[in-house]
């Protein structure tokens, strides 16, 4: 009974017993059979197959992910995108020829200024010249932040310093050795121990000779009787055997029967050796003392084969110390090490060493006080003037000014802490413009040293005096182009025409901004001095009154309606062509008034005259008394080439109880770090109006 409801149920509605199924219910119409489908695939347990169905998506999505960027590419690309890309024009930075972008917005990232465009190809940066194996840009604050420091090649005076170790030897040339020129017997020893000083003609030994006796008795028998020629014959004899003319004349005159004769001292020293005693019988041609004199003495020292360069070629060189061509020595002994010694060199030998490599050579030193002591060591040097040794080690020396720098013992040198030494080459980094800086490869001489003590090394070939080289943080400078290799024929910022690489470059900071008016010296200098009177007194750029020449490099010669002029850079050329009448206007106006007011400059181009109206407004926030003073100083005192008021209102800085004006704020560190050099800026830039 009670099953029966539920059969009657079923058969009664029969689209009951298919719920769950996979079609939805016979009664259901319109929006209501939608909705049981919805119910069906979203909330009933099949809707868990949609996220099976989503992870597969993804994974296609992942899997091919390229080809719908490509197609994503093709799709929305501009109709002009082709043109684009085919397009014969790039953007680079006049000042910075090596920055080059694709995007005309782009901005230099060294000097923040706007690109200018030109044609494709015409940009190359031109090959390395001769000589030049690197260059590189840095920006000051890495100038800065490696100490980099520069100095001119000149002529410096200097002299190479040859230190040797040797010892002390008897003067040869003063050593006496004194022998028996005859028989006897010692009776008497007057100088009886070896190192005793003796005089020039002090007794050293009396001595019995019946030889001697003999002889003595025939001059005087040949005096007595008058027989001159046998005094003569006689006379002669005893001199031969010793006797000097002062004793014969002694016996003479006492003519006494003397059977003792004198040995004397025949120079001033020390006895160095003594041969017999006191009561020895002698033989003819024994020696008796050998006798030195240590008023002079020599130093024998060696000298490595690299250093005969600047000994003389001679040989027996010369013994006068104030002789001009003698070669000063000093010498100290570890006895008296705080007492020096000056002598000359005096000898070299023909031959070298060939265990040591060395050559010996020989000094002669006075020592009048016999403070130097035979065979204890000396440490000598010698010094060597450039013009005792240049012309003979092959340093060719042009008539003139070289010529007379060498009389003066200056050569061309560069210091040891420029030089770069790779093991085959020897680089010098040259400063061409501010911050800008080639590797030069240069021929060196010997290392010298010049004044206080500094080493140096002449230049045989690459460079010139008046070059600007680095002195300090050469090994920074060459480690920028090592450590990018393609800086070294490029600037550094620069790039490959890609705009992803400006992401490479360093941003400036303004506590250490450019010198701008060294960039405007280097690059003036590069003209002919016709072309640097004229640019001097033109003083800003034709198109862009308020550039002043040279701050974007070498000014470019323009020629219209027959007057030169000189623009900033070459990306005025095509407007000062084009408008001939106001470019001539404005060059009018730059020679008929100073180079340092452009208040008035500006008015005869209309490019100009929206940034001379900014300047007004932002000197006008200034208060009214400090308006005039900004007007009359006109530039930053930090940063000339920038006009006040071009960067928004004027900073004002109290130096010395005296007013000074900066473009920015961030002018101010580098305005307080030398103070009174700031305000002599100032004064000159107000001073330069005034008048």
């Amino acid at each position: 009974m009670s099953e029966q409801p539920n059969t009657q149920l079923s058969s009664s509605n029969p689209d009951r017993n298919d719920e769950g199924g996979l079609h939805a219910p016979s009664h259901l119409r319109g929006w209501r059979k939608w909705w049981w489908w919805f119910d069906l695939i979203i909330l009933v347990k099949l809707a868990r197959l949609r996220f099976v169905g989503i992870l597969v998506l993804i994974g296609l999505a992942i899997s091919q992910w390229d080809l719908l960027l490509a197609y994503y590419d093709k799709w929305t690309r501009p109709a002009t995108a082709s043109n684009i890309l085919t397009s014969n024009a790039e953007w680079f930075c006049p000042m910075h020829p090596s920055v080059i972008r694709d995007n005309a917005k782009d901005k230099c990232p060294i000097c923040f200024m706007p690109l200018s465009k030109r044609t494709k190809g015409n940009g190359i940066i031109d090959a390395l010249p001769d000589g030049v194996v690197s260059r590189v840009q840095l920006s000051p604050y890495r100038v800065v932040l490696a100490g980099v420091q520069t100095t001119t090649v000149d002529y410096v005076p200097l002299e190479k310093e040859i230190t040797a170790a040797g010892y002390i030897e008897f003067n040869e040339s003063l050593q006496r050795g004194i022998s028996a020129r005859f028989g006897g017997r010692i009776d008497r020893l007057f100088a009886n121990q070896t190192g005793q000083m003796v005089k020039e003609g002090d007794p050293l030994a009396s001595v019995y000779s019946p030889e001697l006796v003999v002889a003595i008795k025939s001059l005087q028998d040949a005096k007595s009787t008058g027989n001159r020629s046998l005094m003569a014959s006689t006379q002669s004899r005893l001199e031969l055997l010793g006797i000097n003319g002062k004793q014969i004349e002694e016996l003479l005159r006492t003519n006494e029967n003397n059977t003792q004769v004198t040995i004397r001292s025949p120079i001033n020293g020390h006895i160095i050796r003594k041969y017999v005693r006191e009561g020895q019988y002698i033989q003819e041609g024994m020696p008796l003392f050998d006798v030195a004199d240590l008023n002079t003495v020599w130093i024998q020292a060696q000298v490595y084969e690299e250093d005969l360069l600047f000994l003389p070629e001679h040989l027996a060189y010369v013994k006068n110390s104030e002789s001009d061509d003698a070669l000063p020595v000093t010498a100290t002994t570890k006895s008296l090490p705080n007492e020096v010694f000056h002598g000359v060199l005096s000898f070299v030998y023909p031959h070298v060493d060939q265990q040591t490599r060395t050559v010996t050579v020989r000094f002669a030193l006075d020592n009048p006080h016999h403070k130097l002591r035979p065979g204890s060591a000396a440490s000598v040097t010698l010094k060597v003037r450039p013009e005792q040794w240049a012309l003979v080690a092959g340093i060719h020396m042009s008539a003139g000014e070289s010529l007379e720098h060498l009389k003066q013992g200056e050569l061309l040198a560069v210091p040891q802490s420029s030089i770069i030494d790779t093991g085959t080459q020897k680089i010098v980094y040259r400063e061409t413009e501010p911050n800008v800086f080639e590797g030069v490869l240069v021929q060196l001489g010997p290392k010298m040293q010049g004044p206080n003590g500094v080493p140096y090394f002449p230049i045989l070939e690459g460079l010139d005096a008046g070059a600007n080289i680095v002195s300090a943080g050469s090994f920074l400078v060459d480690a920028e182009t090592r450590l990018n290799p393609s800086a070294g024929s490029i600037y550094f910022g620069g790039s490959g025409g890609s705009a992803i690489a400006k992401s490479s470059v360093s941003n400036l900071r303004p506590s250490t901004p450019d010198d701008p008016n060294a960039k405007l010296k280097v690059a003036i200098a590069k003209m002919s001095r016709e072309d640097q009177l004229s640019v001097k007194q033109q003083g800003f750029c034709a198109i862009l009154t308020q550039n002043r020449l040279g701050s974007m490099g070498t000014p470019v010669k323009v020629k219209i309606e027959g007057k030169t002029l000189f623009l900033c850079c070459n990306g005025c050329s095509e407007e000062a062509t084009a408008n001939p009448t106001t470019t001539l206007a404005s060059l009018d106006r730059l020679l008929g008034k100073s180079s340092d007011t452009v208040s008035a400059q500006r008015d005869a181009n209309p490019t100009t005259n929206k940034k001379s109206d900014e300047i007004s407004e932002a000197i006008a926030e200034l208060p009214t008394d400090e308006q005039e003073l900004a007007r009359k100083q006109q530039f930053c005192a930090v940063l000339p080439e920038n006009a006040l008021g071009s960067m928004g209102m004027p900073i004002k800085l109290m130096i010395e109880g005296k007013p000074v004006f900066l473009c920015c704020d961030g002018c101010r560190e580098a305005a307080l770090k030398d103070a009174k050099a700031t305000l002599r800026k100032a004064d000159k830039l107000s001073g330069a109006k005034r008048d």
